[in-house]
């Protein structure tokens, strides 16, 4: 079983960056494809980025694409977003996610990622 705690949530002005960390505990994330995912009030789990177990392919939602970057650390069991030039449209609660079937391509369903953190929420002000 993992354990997933995400952190580094917050309020920031618009434009501005977070970086968001997830990190593991129970048994080792590096087997394991990795994503994020958002979710707003009344709307579904939306997909944010993702990487694959040794970091070395990743995908991004077509709305964060060229201002977020997913990474990882697999000796410190850690997944991050940088998440810069943030918009009011960003603002959602923010949850990691692994997927133990490593697919390719990455998966962009949450239904297929087994794991998930408590979310950490991010608060873009205009």
């Amino acid at each position: 079983q993992v354990q997933l705690v995400e952190s580094g949530g917050g309020l920031v002005q618009a434009g501005g960056s977070l970086r968001l960390s997830c990190a593991a505990s129970g048994r080792t994330i590096s087997i394991y494809n990795m994503g994020w995912f958002r979710q707003t009030p009344g709307n579904e789990r939306d997909f944010v980025a993702a990487i694959t177990w040794s970091g070395g392919i990743a995908d991004y939602a077509d709305s964060v694409k060229g201002r977020f970057t997913i990474s990882r650390d697999n000796a410190k069991n850690t997944v991050d977003l940088q998440m810069n030039s943030l918009k009011p449209e960003d603002m959602a609660v923010y949850y990691c996610a692994a997927d133990r079937q490593r697919r390719l391509p990455l998966s962009k369903s949450g239904d297929q990622y087994s794991y998930w953190g408590q979310g950490t929420q991010v608060i873009v002000s205009s």
